[in-house]
């Protein structure tokens, strides 16, 4: 496969699971932001951080508010991690690769930027913000079922899954290292309703409530959902699942082409580092310098995925 083509199935796949998880993150900062006591806009600066793109916006508004950061998380065409703007390159992604892909992938991923582009032509009011998060996650769904249920097991497959794997564990490290270095008020609130209230939003905005109750009841614990969401192989969104299907599909890549490049051995590493550990052991060294070190690393690994499979010639 050219690694051009390469690129763009790895591209198109994290663009379509960064608009989703854009999507989930902004229905957290609502519902979170509706606990806040006395002032939200904190709440709307920690979404633009976890986004990671709260000085972008500060270099075009002069303050926080809870309506300009979510035109500009959603649609700002000057910001180029909106959702607008991700399901855009996603597209372009996908017609560069369109021999690639099967009729019904493509067509879920074009309806996907028609569908958002029609609805976002201007600023989402506070009344449809939710069914337009709504449609967002339902056209990702579309796409990844189409994707599982159409597409051959073979390296473009492996393209398409890499690329998601990294941008959703991207996804659950920012969500993790907000939650305990930005969102909390104060350390007073350690344990209180307010941190409990916190760490189910948190559960939502990956979809992990309902896996998390079948698995540890109703009792909420800051160690059990790290745990759940970091440590769990059976949790989609769990960091220690989401490099489980990088190195999986590395391999599958490696058998194909006959190639093992230093990638292979970076998710290997990856993984032996950040996930065979016990929660304890992360919690006692700091959650926070735990998560800063595995999204660094998860960057490098990225970065060599591209120059092993030669995305940009």
């Amino acid at each position: 496969m050219l690694g051009k083509t390469a690129g763009g199935l790895f591209w198109m796949s994290r663009y379509l699971e960064r608009a989703e998880n854009t999507a989930r993150l902004l229905e957290t900062g609502q519902r979170m932001a509706l606990t806040r006591t006395k002032n939200s806009v904190e709440e709307w600066a920690s979404v633009l951080q976890t986004a990671g793109v709260l000085n972008e916006y500060l270099a075009k508004y002069d303050e926080v508010t809870k309506d300009n950061a979510v035109d500009w998380v959603l649609r700002d065409a000057d910001n180029a991690s909106s959702v607008k703007s991700v399901i855009k390159q996603a597209r372009d992604n996908a017609r560069l690769v369109r021999t690639a892909l099967t009729h019904d992938v493509w067509s879920a991923v074009n309806a996907t930027w028609m569908q958002i582009d029609a609805v976002m032509k201007r600023r989402v009011n506070e009344r449809d913000l939710p069914a337009v998060l709504e449609l967002i996650r339902h056209q990702a769904a579309l796409v990844r079922g189409a994707n599982l249920g159409t597409m051959l097991r073979n390296d473009i497959f492996d393209f398409t899954r890499i690329g998601t794997f990294v941008e959703r564990a991207d996804n659950t490290g920012r969500i993790l290292d907000v939650k305990y270095y930005v969102l909390l008020p104060t350390a007073f609130s350690v344990g209180s309703s307010l941190d409990n209230i916190q760490w189910e939003s948190i559960l939502r905005s990956v979809g992990a409530g309902g896996g998390y109750r079948l698995t540890y009841g109703q009792k909420t614990s800051p160690t059990d959902i790290a745990q759940f969401l970091i440590l769990d192989g059976r949790m989609p969104r769990s960091l220690h699942f989401c490099c489980r299907k990088i190195q999986e599909n590395l391999a599958y890549l490696m058998k194909d082409y006959g190639f093992a490049g230093p990638s292979i051995e970076a998710s290997n590493a990856l993984y032996e580092k950040y996930l065979n550990r016990q929660i304890s052991e992360i919690f006692e060294s700091g959650l926070h310098e735990y998560i800063q070190d595995f999204l660094n690393d998860l960057v490098g690994l990225s970065r060599q995925i591209e120059i092993d499979y030669r995305f940009y010639e």
